[in-house]
């Protein structure tokens, strides 16, 4: 898992996939973090993504880096209603708390479970990481 949250962080912009009704939808993120040896993202209660997660909590993470390798990330996305897990993101991203605050009822962070990364390059064998 710590490689995967270094991949996606040095990358600073992945790409989340969730499902809208039976329409794929994908936008940039730039939160990770580890808190209790989980891997969690974050976003706005408000935002569609949030309840594209709440209603098909099935995601997938992709990201490439400089060197020509990059990462997708099968999972599913848990939300976390622990004010120290967002507080803990929120520390780890402060440009955020001009947005977002611990506990302000739109601040969302969400693990991932059952996760399933690879990460690829067109010289190496693919790399298979599970958490």
């Amino acid at each position: 898992m710590k490689e995967v949250y270094e991949f996606l962080k040095n990358c600073g912009v992945y790409y989340l996939a969730t499902m809208d009704g039976g329409q794929p939808r994908v936008r940039p993120f730039g939160t990770v973090d580890i808190f209790e040896e989980k891997l969690y993202i974050q976003t706005g209660k408000v935002k569609p993504v949030a309840c594209q997660m709440k209603a098909n909590p099935k995601v997938e993470i992709s990201a490439m880096a400089q060197d020509g390798r990059w990462i997708r990330v099968a999972a599913e996305a848990v939300l976390d209603d622990n004010i120290k897990a967002q507080e803990h993101m929120l520390d780890a991203y402060p440009n955020l708390k001009a947005m977002y605050q611990p506990g302000d009822g739109n601040t969302e962070v969400y693990y991932l479970q059952n996760a399933t990364a690879q990460i690829c390059s067109f010289t190496e064998p693919a790399k298979e990481i599970k958490f």
